[in-house]
């Protein structure tokens, strides 16, 4: 094998498994680093992606590969968007063009991809809980392999981290930790471990400086030296786990490494050689650098952690010009209420740019909080707030509220406290896969009681729909989608809506078309299609999705015959299920009624559009099925139609 690294025959280029790294000599693996680092720059340039912190685990990737042997050893990466490398040099070289583009390979691992990944993940905080259960998995079986959890420092802000942590040391078992700390997770790292991480780098400092002093003070000639060092010695025990390296994970019963250099390559390999002889817990402290190799991603990592196309030779996102993202208009209606309410705060879990609240921190710091990865804690600590009159704004990705599910039950809708969840990424959000999409909040909140739901059909009925929850005394829901509005005027000031009613866009006798945010705008296009061909279709914008408005819904299902509910979301559970209970309860259950949405299945990763198109959620899909409803299929028929690409619904 050529290692030489040249253009025309890189190492790179060699590398079709695992095994051909392990077989690599040492001197040529900082070369194939090099050559990794530069294929995942061309790749996110070209397709966006996960970039910084993929690039800050290049070298701790090769080191890895060439001391353990997936797929024998397990290894588990927590969150996954860090696997960039992992993949390339797993099998995947030749594929990695495709990244996060529809059937391509995904971006996080994926057991479907390569037996390599052993665990699909995608979400923070698993990945020790994975590692304890594969550890003790081993010790049933008899076998004799080697777990390794790769775990980044934003996610020991994760509870479940801590569990994992408390049982794997506890256990005793053969386990490796190594602990990727860049001092971020998607922004800045934040809390009390932060801090710590930070104290045990600032320990080995103090460490080489007690070993200085200890040697002045013992060679002071005399009684007095000896004393001196007495006293230092008394010091040093009280500052004992303050200055002491790792203190926490030995306590928690790991035998704690580090912290040492994550792009050191050869420190890196003999350190994983030396600690693979052990048979207990072990945990590996490595310090990074996100975005590493890439000086525009290492001086802002927090926009290069999950970035879209971009020019390499200037950093700059390749951004079209559209309207404005229901992200964007969040972040300016929540500067806009607080301006003028105190009692506004805003919440975050590890998510300041990704929600639009980069600028409400900026001017209200002290009313801007980054709880972290700890999306339980955030709901419970909006509960609180709320219950001493403030008025907590939750800005969260929908799929990551699935974490505080039990704590958005009981700690906030069953006390009716006000606290405000604006739920981003609501819906398909493309390229990120089924570890990303919000396809269930409307499933998991509406059978909750006591919130409301609200989902806007424009970006300017988002603004009024965040000041209308505000003004409620109870708990509430926004969900929106991951997209650029629609380009429609917003108002200076958004306006309260009147709760529980919804808004009718057209009126039509053969067909009622209900429909539920980002699917209103094609729904009103699918009417003007079905116009045209004679067919007199009514669109209501539903906008409650609870409480709803049963009495237009009653009154405008009963006029038509026909109803058919349009979302973006599960269809079991979701919206549609409750104008079937709605119409069923009313007595009206012989009104047909066909729903579309998201079939009971996970969604795989594609560009959103295509991703819609797939489940007729566009104004042709919308249309097809409103037709083939008035041509009298039954329901069973209706879900085995096809639309866009052809795939089942």
């Amino acid at each position: 094998m050529n290692t030489q690294g040249t253009d025309n025959n890189s190492i790179l280029e060699q590398i079709q498994s695992p095994e051909n790294v392990r077989d690599l000599p040492l001197e040529s693996l900082k070369v194939l680093a090099e050559e990794v680092r530069e294929l995942i720059i061309r790749t996110v340039a070209e397709r966006g992606g996960h970039l910084a912190s993929s690039l800050g685990v290049v070298e701790l990737t090769v080191a890895m590969l060439k001391v353990f042997s997936p797929p024998k050893d397990r290894i588990v990466f927590d969150v996954g968007h860090q696997a960039y490398a992992y993949k390339i040099l797993t099998g995947r070289k030749d594929l990695f063009h495709t990244l996060r583009t529809r059937g391509g390979i995904a971006g996080f691992p994926k057991r479907r991809e390569s037996e390599c990944d052993f665990f699909d993940v995608g979400h923070a905080g698993n990945a020790i809980s994975v590692a304890a259960g594969l550890a003790q998995a081993r010790c049933f079986s008899g076998l004799d392999h080697k777990v390794i959890a790769v775990v980044g420092d934003g996610s020991l802000t994760c509870g479940v981290s801590y569990e994992g942590l408390n049982q794997a040391g506890a256990a005793e078992k053969d386990l490796i930790i190594i602990l990727n700390d860049n001092e971020m997770s998607i922004s800045p790292n934040v809390g009390a471990m932060a801090a710590y991480l930070n104290r045990i780098m600032t320990g080995q400092l103090v460490t080489r400086f007690r070993a200085e002093v200890k040697n002045i003070l013992k060679n002071i000639p005399g009684v007095m030296g000896r004393s001196m060092y007495g006293l230092a010695k008394q010091f040093e025990d009280a500052l004992k786990g303050f200055v002491t390296p790792g203190r926490l994970f030995e306590d928690l019963g790991f035998n704690y490494v580090g912290p040492i250099d994550g792009h050191q390559i050869k420190h890196l390999v003999e350190t994983f050689n030396n600690v693979k002889r052990f048979r207990e817990p072990m945990l590996i402290h490595t310090i990074t650098c996100k975005g590493k190799g890439y000086c525009e991603a290492e001086e802002n990592p927090s926009r290069f952690h999950g970035v879209g196309p971009f020019e390499i030779a200037t950093g700059e996102v390749i951004k079209s010009e559209g309207p404005p993202s229901y992200t964007d208009v969040f972040g300016w209606t929540m500067i806009k209420m607080a301006a003028k309410d105190p009692k506004i705060v805003a919440i975050t879990a590890a998510m300041e740019y990704g929600t639009g609240l980069a600028e409400f921190a900026r001017l209200f710091p002290s009313r801007f909080f980054d709880v972290g990865i700890a999306e339980q804690h955030g709901v419970v600590f909006a509960a609180g707030l709320a219950k001493e009159g403030y008025r907590p704004i939750v800005a969260i990705y929908s799929t990551f509220l699935q974490r505080g599910y039990d704590h958005l039950l009981h700690d906030v809708c069953m006390q009716e406290f006000p606290v405000v969840f604006a739920l981003d990424r609501a819906g398909l959000v493309g390229e990120d896969g089924p570890t990303h999409h919000g396809a269930f909040d409307i499933c998991f909140a509406r059978h909750i009681p006591n919130i409301t739901i609200m989902a806007p059909a424009n970006e300017d009925e988002l603004a009024d729909m965040i000041c209308t929850a505000v003004t409620l005394n109870g708990p509430c829901a926004v969900r929106y989608p991951r997209s650029e509005g629609l380009g429609v005027p917003i108002k200076k000031e958004p306006e309260p809506l009147p709760v529980g009613k919804a808004q009718m866009l057209t009126e039509g006798d053969d067909l009622l078309i209900i429909a539920a945010g980002s699917m209103v705008a094609p729904s009103v296009e699918a009417s003007a299609i079905l116009a045209s061909e004679n067919i007199s279709v009514a669109v209501m914008n539903a906008r409650f999705l609870k409480p709803l408005d049963r009495d237009l819904i009653l009154e405008k299902a009963a006029i038509a015959g026909k109803v058919l509910t349009v979302e973006e979301g599960m269809l079991t559970g979701g919206f549609g299920s409750s104008i079937l209970e709605l119409l069923a309860d009313e007595g009206l259950g012989d009104i047909k009624t066909s729903r579309l949405g998201i079939p009971d299945t996970f969604v795989e990763h594609g560009t959103r559009s295509e991703l819609l198109a797939d489940f007729g959620l566009n104004a042709e899909g919308i249309a097809a099925r409103a037709r083939a409803m008035l041509e009298g299929l039954t329901e069973a028929k209706l879900r085995s139609l096809s639309f866009g690409s052809g795939r089942p619904r």
